[in-house]
């Protein structure tokens, strides 16, 4: 007879948590997520997620105990107990944001969810760390956890990085690219094969590593993503100098299969919640393993990054007559990309807070990320609709990629705005289209007519 499927808790019900738990319960899993805030517990057991993410809550309501026409495999508490006494296997999905102050990686809510979880751990089980975390700290969570734990070695420790893009998490935890996974022992690698079956047999890769080179492939993956983003950046930089356009250069190499069409779009940078503190948290931690001039070059890479924004600043306040003061600016986007309501780090916002704090009166727009943008920059003004947003502006910023942007009729926003000038922050609308309806039309890195 077949042995039952283990059970699954996922300690941490943020964005990570929340698709992984939703994602274990489809894939047939019994499923109970952990969270200390009671007020995220209470969301989630209506079937609703506290981010906006495509596909999240009809795969919540698909599985939460206690919805209307759910399997019931999912559901969700405060207590560690009860996930104790509950999983199989433990999945570690907490946040590890950047220390305050620092470069490096606060590892406070991992330590945390490890010193909660591995006293009540009385029977063997596996407990799985996804959370992205500095290399080496495995190895101290597996001595922790076998030194904390009742049942001694037999609460195992594996590292299984996590690769969801934000707007495709679900896509990404049901159907992933790649499955890593880093263990010590036979038997930890075939509970997760035996997790990740359904995907596993629909042919996604299943890589088996160390500890070390499991926790290095998140953060090698997005170091190289921000390079690669970086360095079409500095390209627009020289586009601009050179009176090149950097669309039609990124198109050239991209043709080039060793390099690649994907990440080559100039604009104002990156933000979120990954690349800028993984990247800092890499080059912070190899600095501690005596390793520092390997990635030195991140540092470049931050730096140019960070620089796009100051330049669409600078862009704006020439467009207006050189002094924001009193200028009305109209800005497209507040989250860090489309297809999600995520304004950390956001590069759009960022740049709406220096044109306001340099005297323009700013008014945002954004299709779902408003409610965490007021909430961060609660001075700025904002707008029910794009159309709303641009009524009056002497200057109209397209710093967020939403297809709503995209759509828009430049005929209409003309109506609106006291001046027909945009500046793409994304090189994703068409300057022979805005400049057809008389908009002056400046993008980052290509000519200016």
């Amino acid at each position: 007879m077949a042995s039952p499927a283990p059970r699954i808790t996922v300690i941490g019900t943020g964005y990570l948590g929340a698709t992984h738990a939703a994602a274990m319960a489809e894939l047939g899993f019994e499923v109970l997520g952990l969270d200390v805030v009671p007020e995220k517990v209470e969301l989630l057991s209506t079937g609703r997620a506290a981010m906006y993410e495509p596909g999240l809550d009809a795969l919540l309501a698909r599985h939460v105990t206690g919805v209307e026409g759910s399997s019931g495999r999912l559901r969700f508490t405060t207590s560690y107990a009860e996930a104790a006494e509950f999983g199989d296997i433990h999945f570690v999905c907490v946040n590890t944001p950047q220390r305050h102050g620092e470069y490096a990686c606060d590892m406070s809510y991992v330590d945390a969810a490890v010193e909660s979880l591995a006293p009540l751990l009385t029977r063997p089980v596996l407990v799985v760390g996804k959370s992205t975390v500095p290399v080496g700290s495995a190895d101290r969570l597996a001595a922790r956890l076998r030194e904390l734990a009742p049942v001694g070695a037999d609460a195992e420790l594996a590292w299984n990085p996590e690769f969801l893009r934000e707007g495709f998490a679900v896509q990404d935890t049901l159907r992933p690219d790649r499955i890593v996974v880093g263990v010590r022992s036979q038997r930890a690698e075939d509970l997760l094969r035996e997790v990740y079956a359904t995907p596993i047999g629909q042919g996604s890769p299943f890589v088996v590593t160390d500890f070390p080179t499991a926790e290095l492939v998140k953060t090698a993956a997005n170091s190289f993503l921000a390079t690669k983003i970086s360095f079409i950046n500095a390209m627009a930089e020289v586009c601009e100098a050179a009176d090149g356009d950097v669309v039609k250069l990124a198109e050239a190499i991209g043709h080039d299969e060793r390099i690649g069409k994907k990440f080559l779009r100039a604009g104002i940078g990156f933000g979120g919640g990954c690349l800028p503190k993984d990247i800092r948290a890499f080059m912070a931690r190899a600095g501690e393993l005596g390793a520092s001039q390997a990635l030195t070059f991140l540092r470049e890479v931050d730096s140019i990054n960070m620089r796009r924004r100051g330049h669409m600043v600078e862009l704006t306040r020439d467009a207006v007559g050189g002094t924001l003061l009193g200028k009305r600016v109209a800005v497209l986007g507040a989250t860090f990309k489309p297809d999600s309501d995520d304004v950390r780090d956001s590069p759009a916002l960022n740049v709406a807070g220096q044109l306001h704090l340099q005297g323009a009166q700013v008014t945002v727009y954004d299709p779902k990320g408003m409610a965490n943008a007021r909430a961060l920059f609660p001075t700025l003004g904002y707008a029910p609709t794009a159309l709303e947003a641009v009524r009056g502006a002497d200057v109209t910023l397209h710093l967020t990629e939403w297809r709503e942007f995209r759509e828009l009729d430049p005929e209409r926003l003309a109506d609106e705005v006291a001046e027909r000038h945009l500046l793409d922050g994304r090189n994703a609308l068409d300057p022979a289209v805005w400049r057809k309806a008389g908009w002056t039309f400046r993008a980052l890195g290509r000519p200016t007519a």
